[in-house]
């Protein structure tokens, strides 16, 4: 398995952001082949984070892919900072 996590600073409206993510991007996340799980979670402070779980790499990349298309078109005025992308295999689950 693969994971992809983003971390977001400078959320201008983090409960909007999340509705739209619930609303608009886990339908289209959904859809990635290898799809496994995917979590958006408020930090507080303006940090949102995102991780996603794929069962391969491939999966993973298609779903950095679709989450900057998604920001982009979708959530730029609310999330006006590129995320910090971290992603790698999965060694260890419980």
């Amino acid at each position: 398995m693969y994971a992809t996590v983003r971390r977001y600073e400078g959320v201008t409206d983090p409960a909007e952001a999340g509705r739209r993510v619930s609303e608009g991007f886990v339908p289209l996340i959904r859809q990635v082949p290898g799809f496994v799980a995917y979590y958006w979670v408020d930090a507080g402070g303006g940090v949102m984070v995102s991780t996603g779980v794929f069962e391969d790499q491939a999966g993973a990349e298609e779903s950095t892919k679709r989450a900057a298309d998604f920001v982009r078109e979708n959530l730029i005025s609310l999330l006006p900072n590129p995320p910090q992308v971290t992603a790698g295999e999965v060694v260890a689950s419980g």
